[in-house]
């Protein structure tokens, strides 16, 4: 941990980069297990979602343990019930859209997540969307028309459930953006943490609930590992330098899950992935850029 928090400050790009690869390293290999779980063994979705967050919570116990309870104080508890109820939401559709559709469709559709928050915040933040987000929005959406082709003959409903997970996540991004204005990082996260099983739980109960017993209980022990460690890697990732020189790694994810998915399941991509994925990231990119330019002209005025 030392030697890390050394290179940290003494070269923080390069520790931002690779730490944001090592996070995506960490997210494929909870696709791959996620889909074995779900496709190869059977286990149901919704209580695959419920033992993946559940065994991850109890690797989080040090950190909950270190801020302490009084960190669940606010004033705007049921901000953060919603924000909470719409990243449940996106986790099932996840982890279902993950039990019906290749781990590489899944990603490049779920990558849309940010398109779905330039709307959110035009409708219910009130922001102004100029000329060039909506471009970029439009450009994004074609990008996943392409890789779900909903006109041919292959289509299935269930191609659906990524992109629903990316809407879903999307707001709760948007919940997240306006609770940090009032709220501490710490509150925002323990929050998240403590009410995220529970939640899950409900919905396994009501959908049957089922014990992992051998092979996969090994699994969601690995699952919840990787998951608390991804989501630690992603937050000192953004830590460690700005989210706009970040970003563009997160996006090696994409080739990254293709990979694991050929590997591990022989999905073999369709060439038009390859197309609606660069229209995706390049307009996901685009949009970066353009906010970051932004950013920095008002702040020299």
């Amino acid at each position: 941990m030392n030697q890390l928090e050394n290179l940290r400050l003494r070269y923080p790009a390069i520790a931002a980069a690779a730490i944001m690869v090592l996070a995506g390293v960490a997210f494929a290999a909870i696709n791959v297990l996620t889909q074995w779980v779900t496709m190869k063994l059977g286990f149901g979705s919704v209580s695959t979602a419920f033992w993946q967050y559940a065994i991850a919570l109890l690797f989080s116990l040090p950190y909950l343990w270190r801020v302490g309870v009084g960190a669940m104080r606010t004033r705007f508890p049921a901000s953060h019930i919603i924000r909470v109820a719409f990243s449940v939401f996106g986790v099932q559709a996840w982890v279902m859209g993950l039990a019906h559709v290749p781990i590489w469709q899944a990603i490049a559709l779920v990558m849309t997540s940010p398109f779905f928050i330039i709307l959110g915040a035009r409708i219910f933040l009130g922001e102004r969307v100029g000329p060039a987000r909506w471009a970029a929005t439009a450009t994004g959406f074609a990008g996943a028309m392409i890789i779900l082709q909903p006109w041919s003959d292959t289509f299935t409903w269930a191609a659906l459930l990524p992109v629903l997970a990316a809407l879903l996540w999307g707001a709760t991004s948007l919940y997240t953006k306006s609770l940090t204005h009032d709220e501490s990082p710490e509150t925002i996260t323990v929050w998240l943490l403590l009410l995220l099983t529970p939640v899950n739980g409900a919905f396994a109960l009501a959908s049957g609930f089922e014990l992992p017993t051998g092979s996969a209980l090994a699994i969601f022990v690995a699952l919840g590992l990787l998951t608390a460690v991804a989501q630690y890697l992603l937050t000192l990732a953004y830590a460690t330098a700005d989210a706009a020189y970040v970003q563009p790694f997160d996006d090696l994810k994409l080739p990254l899950n293709v990979l694991a998915g050929w590997v591990v399941f022989g999905y073999a991509p369709a060439g038009t992935l390859w197309l609606g994925a660069i229209l995706i990231l390049g307009a996901s990119l685009f949009i970066m850029t353009y906010e970051s330019r932004r950013e920095r002209a008002v702040a020299a005025e």
